[in-house]
C-alpha cells in the first residue's frame, strides 16, 4: 500500500478494503440465536452497540486462509473446544494483514463471535499471524493504532483490550455469558503489541480495563 491513512477533516481515517463475508439469512438466524442463548438478548436484527474494541491474531499464517476459516455462517468442527456454545461462525469485524492492510468483513455494527462474554458490545479486529515463526508485524501495528482511533472517533468506545484480558471482565456490567463454564485460555494479540498501540492512543481516554 502506498497509504495507510489518508488525511480528512477531522481527523485521520484507516483506508479500509471492503472484503464482506457470508452474511446470509443462515448467519443472520445463527446471530440471532447467539444472542438469545448466550446473552438473553431478543432482537430482531443482529446488531451491537460499541463500548470495546478487541485485539486478535488469528494464528493462521495468511489472510486468504484466515478469510475462508470465517467466511461461512457455520463453525468448523475442528473448533470443538466452543461447538457447544452454537454453531455460530468465528469472526470480527476487521481484519488486518501482515503488510498493514485493512479489510472490513462485517460492519461494525453488526455482531461477530470474536470474545466470550462481550460480542454484543464489541467490535473484532483480527491480525494475520502470531506465531513465533510470524510474529506481528509493525505494519500490523500502525495499522491497529489508525483503526482503533477511526473507531473512537465514530462510536463511543469505552475500552480498548487484548484478547487474553477478556476474562477481567467476567462480574462488569458490559458481560453476558450466561455459562459460568464457557471459557477459553487466551494470549493473543501479545503484551508488547497491546503496550505499543496502548501507548499510542492513550490520548483517548478509554477506561481502565477492571
Amino acid at each position: 500500500m502506498s497509504s495507510i491513512l489518508v488525511l480528512v477533516s477531522c481527523g485521520q481515517v484507516p483506508d479500509i478494503v471492503d472484503k464482506p463475508i457470508i452474511f446470509d439469512a443462515m448467519r443472520k438466524e445463527l446471530t440471532l440465536e447467539y444472542l438469545s442463548d448466550r446473552y438473553g438478548l431478543e432482537q430482531e436484527e443482529p446488531t451491537i452497540t460499541p463500548k470495546m474494541i478487541v485485539l486478535h491474531w488469528t494464528v493462521i499464517p495468511t489472510f486468504d486462509e484466515s478469510f475462508e476459516f470465517f467466511k461461512g455462517p457455520i463453525l468448523a468442527s475442528s473448533r470443538g473446544d466452543i461447538n457447544d456454545a452454537g454453531q455460530l461462525n468465528v469472526s470480527s469485524q476487521f481484519m488486518v494483514d501482515r503488510d498493514g492492510t485493512i479489510y472490513r468483513l462485517l460492519p461494525e455494527t453488526v455482531m461477530a463471535r470474536h470474545v466470550i462474554g462481550l460480542n454484543h458490545c464489541a467490535i473484532g479486529i483480527e491480525n494475520i499471524g502470531g506465531t513465533e515463526d510470524l510474529p506481528l508485524t509493525e505494519a500490523q501495528v500502525q495499522s491497529n493504532i489508525a483503526l482503533v482511533k477511526y473507531l473512537s472517533e465514530t462510536y463511543d468506545i469505552e475500552y480498548l483490550i487484548g484478547h487474553y484480558e477478556y476474562t477481567r471482565f467476567e462480574n462488569h456490567p458490559l458481560w453476558l455469558e450466561k455459562d459460568d463454564g464457557y471459557r477459553t485460555e487466551k494470549t493473543d494479540p501479545g503484551h508488547d503489541f497491546m503496550k505499543k498501540v496502548r501507548e499510542a492512543t492513550q490520548n483517548l481516554n478509554f477506561k481502565p480495563i477492571p
